[in-house]
């Protein structure tokens, strides 16, 4: 069931890259940026615990 569930879920992903390729690069940059967000602002909480 997995297998199969997995099969779909790329499928979609690859038709919505197909048939909406700008809407798409949209999310995956979003997700990118929110990442490195994530990342940046955990650095900066560990930079400041050191600031005395």
């Amino acid at each position: 069931m997995k297998k199969v569930l997995g099969w779909i879920l790329l499928f979609l992903l690859v038709f919505w890259i197909g048939t909406d390729p700008a809407g798409a690069a949209d999310v995956a940059r979003s997700i990118g940026q929110g990442i490195a967000d994530i990342f940046t602002n955990i650095g900066t909480f560990f930079v400041e615990l050191t600031n005395d």
